[in-house]
């Protein structure tokens, strides 16, 4: 398959399926009754910041596959990239803060893991994910505060 094929496919996947995940499972009334922290975001800011990040996943991955489509790299690109699918019903649909917890701190390890496997082979790869480690990192301290304001799940 030629390479922009592939790599078609890889941000139809990343975007698409992070834009179908964020359309079905909305923040919703639950979400604006809870209690957050004084650093939690605007609501505008996270579809912008998503979508960007979709696209440098995407992009980071498809570099990846073409080198080593079965390397330490690819698989924890593929890890955490179900992690991120998986987080919003966990945390959105089911209202399982602690859980989400979890799974997002799961999520990081995964992102941490791609950029050290990657750097030697694809520095660009890795750096591509270095605002979505950020991103996480953010979110799991906003995750976690939600959890702890909310006396959990």
């Amino acid at each position: 398959m030629p390479a922009h094929l592939v790599m078609a496919c890889f941000i139809i996947l990343t975007l698409g399926g992070g834009l179908l995940i964020g359309f079905l499972f909305r923040p919703g009334d639950w979400y604006a009754r809870l209690a957050k922290p004084w650093f939690t975001p605007p609501a505008g800011v996270f579809a912008p910041v998503w979508t960007l990040l979709y696209l440098m996943i995407a992009i980071a991955g498809w570099r990846i596959f073409s080198r080593d489509a079965s390397g330490v790299a690819m698989i924890a690109w593929s890890v955490a990239l179900a992690l991120n699918f998986v987080w919003s019903p966990v945390f959105f649909g089911l209202h399982r803060t602690g859980a989400a917890l979890a799974i997002i701190v799961a999520l990081l390890a995964a992102i941490l893991v791609f950029i050290a496997s990657s750097w030697p082979r694809d520095a660009v790869s890795a750096l591509l994910f270095a605002p979505y480690a950020v991103w996480v990192a953010f979110a799991a301290l906003l995750n976690a505060a939600i959890y702890r304001s909310n006396a959990g799940d």
